[in-house]
This record gives C-alpha cells, sequence and structure tokens, in this order.
C-alpha cells in the first residue's frame, strides 16, 4: 500500500538541502557587558570593526530600565527628572512679583477702558 504525502511538508522554501549546518556568513563580533545599579549584567554585540568610540558608555537596562554602563564597579546613577511645572510656574521664572503686579494693573486697565468704567 503506497502513503500519500507532501515531501516537503516541515521544510522552509528555500531552505535548500535536508541537514545544510552553513546557514550564511557570520561576521566578526565583539560582546560589550553593561551593568545597572541593582548589579544586573546586560550584554550587547558590536561588530568587531567599529572602534571603541562608537560602542555607547550607557544604555538603558531591559531587566529594570535603568541606565547601564561598562564599568561593574561604578554604574551610572539614575538621572534626576524635572518635576511637571505649570504655565505659571514657568511665568514665575521669567517675572518678578513687582513686574506681574504692573501687568496685573496694565491688564485691569485695558479692561476698564472698554467697559468705560
Amino acid at each position: 500500500m503506497a502513503t500519500g504525502g507532501n515531501a516537503i511538508r516541515g521544510t522552509r522554501v528555500g531552505a535548500g538541502p535536508m541537514g545544510e549546518q552553513d546557514h550564511g556568513f557570520h561576521a566578526d563580533r565583539v560582546a560589550v557587558s553593561y551593568w545597572d545599579a541593582l548589579g544586573n549584567e546586560t550584554v550587547r554585540y558590536f561588530a568587531a570593526g567599529i572602534t571603541d568610540d562608537e560602542i555607547p558608555d550607557t544604555i538603558d537596562s531591559p531587566h529594570s530600565g535603568l541606565p547601564a554602563g561598562r564599568d561593574k564597579e561604578n554604574p551610572p546613577a539614575l538621572a534626576r527628572t524635572e518635576p511637571y511645572k505649570t504655565h505659571l510656574a514657568y511665568v514665575k521664572e521669567r517675572r518678578t512679583d513687582d513686574e506681574a503686579v504692573q501687568l496685573l494693573d496694565e491688564a485691569l486697565q485695558k479692561l476698564r477702558d472698554r467697559r468705560g468704567v
């Protein structure tokens, strides 16, 4: 009794002969380790031909989200983020209290002139 079936079932199109071990050219690369403040190590791979200046000094750790550096003993500290500022906070940075009073008086005077008061 002959069994019917598909001879290429389970293989990729263009995979080449079954049992092929070499699946392309592997470029030379260098492994660089990064550590975050919690001691987590992350390894990133870079092309072997690039200079050390082109490899970043810090990355964001995928484990903790903290910055990670190449020096295991001195990992980078978390950058301090500025809190959200309101529009009024920005205005207060640009104007003194005396300037604010003067601007308010001018605006009120324009309003009174328009209303005829």
